[in-house]
């Protein structure tokens, strides 16, 4: 529960009160992860590709930028109770994602191919006990 003064406390699960506000959470989780990994199909493939893969384009700040953002699902998973082990594998998918997608050509196609967010949100799902395709 979030205290009176409105501050965010990473005191696990304590800042959703109700299972409603955890699935809204959750529910945000996916859309950023889908925008930022799959939300774009190249025409004429089953191929997908999101912001990230676009911003990674940029030589030198891209993939950096990249990482920044998409350390916003290990916040929250931590803010919905995640443990540390399964932030920390996270951490790790983003940072694979950035030293292996900073690798002029070569990386940018493994940035696109990872998918680190989507892979973080099935993470957390996986910590919740939901699998990807159930509905909230």
């Amino acid at each position: 529960m979030a205290s009176a003064d409105s501050t965010i406390t990473l005191d696990r699960e304590e800042n959703f009160d109700t299972t409603a506000e955890r699935e809204a959470a959750l529910n945000r989780l996916r859309r950023f992860a889908e925008l930022l990994d799959s939300a774009f199909t190249v025409p004429g493939t089953n191929f997908e590709m999101g912001l990230e893969g676009i911003v990674g384009l940029l030589p030198g700040v891209g993939d950096f930028a990249s990482a920044i953002v998409s350390l916003y699902v290990p916040f929250e998973a931590i803010r919905m109770g995640a443990p540390y082990a399964k932030v920390a594998q996270m951490l790790l998918n983003i940072l694979i994602d950035a030293l292996l997608g900073s690798v002029p050509l070569i990386g940018d196609l493994f940035d696109v191919a990872f998918k680190a967010n989507n892979r973080n949100v099935r993470l957390l799902e996986e910590h919740l006990g939901r699998s990807p395709e159930e509905p909230a």
